[in-house]
């Protein structure tokens, strides 16, 4: 779980930083984030999607929040113009098991072969 600590490990010593000169600041934590892509490859968010409409025969069995990449880019700026914003926001519109993110795919494109299991 290298990803993770090394999010946590930042955040820990970005807040260590800023708060030793005094600095305001907030934490957004994006769930899942999905939407369009800045660059030309897949990230790790698009992979999940990605592995479901290549063909594969199952799914993973996990649950994840849920983000749309507009939604933290929005949160980012409404944190920057409000003075009064402080802390730690976790940022999610919803939780699903990728069960649901299949569901949901075969609803949308139903001549793609969706992972039933």
């Amino acid at each position: 779980m290298w990803y993770q600590f090394a999010k946590v490990s930042a955040e820990e010593a970005a807040t260590k930083f800023l708060t030793e000169n005094d600095i305001d600041y907030v934490v957004m934590n994006p769930a899942v984030t999905i939407g369009p892509l800045l660059q030309p490859e897949l990230n790790g968010s698009s992979s999940l999607i990605f592995d479901l409409i290549k063909g594969s025969q199952t799914f993973l069995n996990a649950t994840f929040g849920w983000i749309n990449v507009k939604d933290v880019a929005n949160a980012h700026i409404h944190a920057y113009e409000d003075a009064s914003t402080s802390g730690r926001y976790c940022l999610a519109e919803r939780v699903a098991h990728i069960s649901e993110l299949a569901i949901i795919l075969r609803d949308m494109y139903p001549t793609l072969q969706i992972p039933d299991k």
